[in-house]
Formats: structure tokens, C-alpha cells, sequence
């Protein structure tokens, strides 16, 4: 990988425009890594213009600050575009990411697209923020950053690796978290933006805990309706969280959230698992994602009753031919 960073490094020097982008409904990692790596190249290349601008609001995120605002496509057209964290062209937010002269994808999710002039996917790193701080860390002689960025990418590192407790965490990516906290991130913060809740969310928690079903196998899941977001006064964010409160139930291998979509009908899959690889089954169903951690969507509750069922004769046959699962 060292070759292709190389590149993307080269590029970057090459451009005095760099524009970057991410994937719709934005979460920690995306958001993080763009800002991230903003925040990086503005240091290191003052005389640069670095801009990002996706109108995409996530509430939960709003801690980090706001995007740059809209400029004219002739803009886009002598930029160099840099796309993290998104798998495929058809989930980049802003799609002016085409006008660009160039395009880079960085990227951690299973490769299914290859877009752009380079391509740096890492399918194993714990984020992308991981791979952000990875190329700051190994080009720290001729890179800069300050306590905003380091702490915009370490936010992200810790949403999507779970407080770095999921598969691909690795010694590398403790090492690359320390490389930030370094910066002086002020964590006491940015954990109490992270971590704590309203009033009503733990009420919404703990009407997940009564209404949660649970499969033969061991596949617990959970319906959020549109009447149930409207009673919690949920945005869609904000009910997909659902999802990881059913992640520590004994002898459950895998747990689903379906949120459904009053606007377009459709309902929203979140599917994590522990040691059974589920993204086979989202890619079923109209989606896709990491081995472990993807998502789907389906649109009727038949067919979420097939990914159920789906999901349910997974677990079974792993359970049938797998030891060392809790």
C-alpha cells in the first residue's frame, strides 16, 4: 500500500483545489475522515484550497462542526476530488464529485467498486479514519496536523470500531489512535458527546429491550416503525442506533434493526454479527458492507421475513459447524 499513498500524496502536491466527499447518511468514520483529512492539508498546504461540502446533517455529529458552503461547478471542474469511506459511486453524497478533474477513492470497505484514477482500499482496516491517520503517520515528515484534525479522525476510529472492540482493530490501529491522542485531544469531551444520552433515548432503549425477538438460532432483531420514531421523536440516525443495543446477548451471533421509512416506503436493514460474516445475506438484500457490520434494505415485511429467516439459517448451520462461539 505504501505505493499508492505515495501517489496520493504526489497527487495532492500536484493540485492547488482538493475536494472531498463521502457517502450518504453520514456516520462517525466518514464524517471524521473528511474532516480529518481537511484539516490535515490545510496545515501542511495553507496556500491550498481544501473544501468539503456535503448538506447531508447528521444531529448526532453536529459536535463537529459544519461543512463548507456551495460553489460554483466551475469549481469542481480544476479540483482534484478525494472520495472516503465510500464503496461505490452511487452512495457519494454530493454528486458533483463527477465534475472533478481527478478522482481518489480511499476506502475500507469490501472492494466492489473501483473508481478513480487511484484506488487505496484496505478491506481489513478498522476505518477509514484508521487509514487516514495511517498516511499521516507514515508521511509525518513532510505532514502536519493540528488538535481539530487529530481529534476529528481519532472520533472516527472509535464510532466504527466499536471503542475499538471489533474485528480489524489491530495493534496498528491502537498505535495510530496514540499518534492523535498525542495532539492533546481533549477525550473527557468528545466521549460526552458520544456517549451520552437524553431522556427519552434510554426511554426509546428500553422499549427496544421489551419489543426485541429472538430466532431458534440465536438472530435477535427488532421493527422500528414510523409510528414508534414519531412517538420517541427519532430521526433516522437516531433509530438506526437501535441496532447496537442488542449486541450483547448470550448465544446471539447476529441482530438486526429494520427502520422503516415512512417517505419512500422502504425499511432500512442494519445487520452486525459476532465471528458469522453476514454481508453475503444484505447483498441479497439490495445492500452490502463489511463481513460483520453492513446494511440492507427491503421493501415489505415479507420480504424482511425472508432476510430474518435468511439470517436465521446462516447462524444455525455456523453454530452446526463452528466451536467457540459465546
Amino acid at each position: 500500500m505504501m505505493n499508492v499513498m505515495q501517489e496520493i500524496l504526489r497527487k495532492i502536491k500536484e493540485y492547488d483545489r482538493i475536494m472531498l466527499f463521502r457517502h450518504i447518511r453520514p456516520d462517525g468514520d466518514c464524517v471524521g475522515s473528511t474532516k480529518g483529512l481537511k484539516g490535515i492539508l490545510r496545515c501542511t498546504f495553507p496556500d491550498k484550497e481544501v473544501l468539503l461540502i456535503d448538506h447531508q446533517k447528521s444531529a448526532f455529529l453536529s459536535f463537529m462542526g459544519e461543512d463548507d458552503q456551495d460553489v460554483p461547478d466551475s469549481v469542481y471542474e480544476s479540483a482534484l476530488g478525494i472520495v472516503i469511506d465510500t464503496a461505490t459511486t452511487d452512495r457519494i453524497s454530493n454528486k458533483k464529485f463527477a465534475l472533478c478533474k481527478e478522482l481518489i477513492k480511499i476506502d475500507h470497505h469490501i472492494e466492489r467498486e473501483p473508481y478513480g484514477v487511484l484506488n487505496w482500499v484496505e478491506e481489513d482496516a478498522s476505518s477509514a479514519c484508521e487509514m487516514i491517520a495511517k498516511f499521516f503517520v507514515t508521511f509525518q515528515s513532510e505532514l502536519k496536523i493540528d488538535r481539530s484534525a487529530a481529534a476529528h479522525i481519532y472520533t472516527g476510529m472509535v464510532t466504527d470500531s466499536g471503542r475499538f472492540r471489533y474485528d480489524g482493530v489491530s495493534g496498528d490501529t491502537l498505535r495510530y489512535a496514540a499518534a492523535l491522542l498525542d495532539q492533546g485531544i481533549d477525550t473527557e469531551t468528545l466521549y460526552a458527546h458520544l456517549y451520552l444520552r437524553d431522556f427519552d433515548t434510554l426511554k426509546f432503549k428500553s422499549y427496544v429491550y421489551e419489543q426485541m425477538q429472538m430466532t431458534k438460532n440465536g438472530v435477535a432483531y427488532i421493527f422500528i416503525s414510523s409510528e414508534t420514531q414519531q412517538r420517541f421523536g427519532l430521526d433516522f440516525e437516531a433509530a438506526s442506533a437501535s441496532v447496537g443495543y442488542l449486541d450483547a446477548i448470550k448465544g446471539c451471533l447476529c441482530w438486526l434493526a429494520f427502520i422503516e421509512n415512512e417517505q419512500d416506503g422502504a425499511i432500512r436493514v442494519r445487520l452486525r454479527s459476532r465471528f458469522a460474516a453476514i454481508n453475503h445475506i444484505a447483498e441479497k438484500y439490495h445492500g452490502g458492507g463489511h463481513a460483520c457490520a453492513s446494511g440492507a434494505t427491503v421493501y415489505s415485511r415479507e420480504e424482511m421475513d425472508a432476510l430474518i429467516r435468511d439470517a436465521d439459517a446462516h447462524i444455525g448451520e455456523y453454530k452446526a459447524t463452528h466451536e467457540g462461539w459465546m
